[in-house]
């Protein structure tokens, strides 16, 4: 079956970093579009980023410049790294993609950035 397990999350300060990993399995990995999305308690989730099967890039205007988005087809990865981290980033982040109409997401993984 379809899975996908996040990692790489963590506590961290306001202008630090992280890389959230996603890996991916129960599909053909390369030939899928992937997304990141993250969901504040009590707010409704949010696309980040997302990523074609081709490599093409889109962000939210909230993360661009500082959020990078890649995929490893090898290791059936997807990617998010996060530079230049703000208090407003603290969320549970998802990574998900989409199968023949259905949205599969993984089980998510903490960000939170102190201010």
């Amino acid at each position: 079956q379809v899975q996908l397990v996040e990692s790489g999350g963590g506590l961290v300060q306001a202008g630090e970093s992280l890389k959230l990993s996603c890996a991916v399995s129960g599909v053909t990995f390369s030939d899928k579009n992937m997304g990141w999305y993250r969901q504040d308690p009590g707010k409704q989730r949010e696309l980040v980023a997302t990523i074609t099967s081709g490599g093409s890039v889109d962000y939210d205007v909230s993360v661009k410049g500082r959020f990078t988005i890649s995929r490893d087809n090898a290791k059936s990865t997807v990617y998010l790294e996060m530079n230049s981290l703000k208090p407003e980033d603290t969320a549970v982040y998802y990574c998900a993609v989409d199968i023949r109409l259905r949205r599969y997401w993984g089980q998510g993984t903490q960000v939170t950035v102190s201010s």
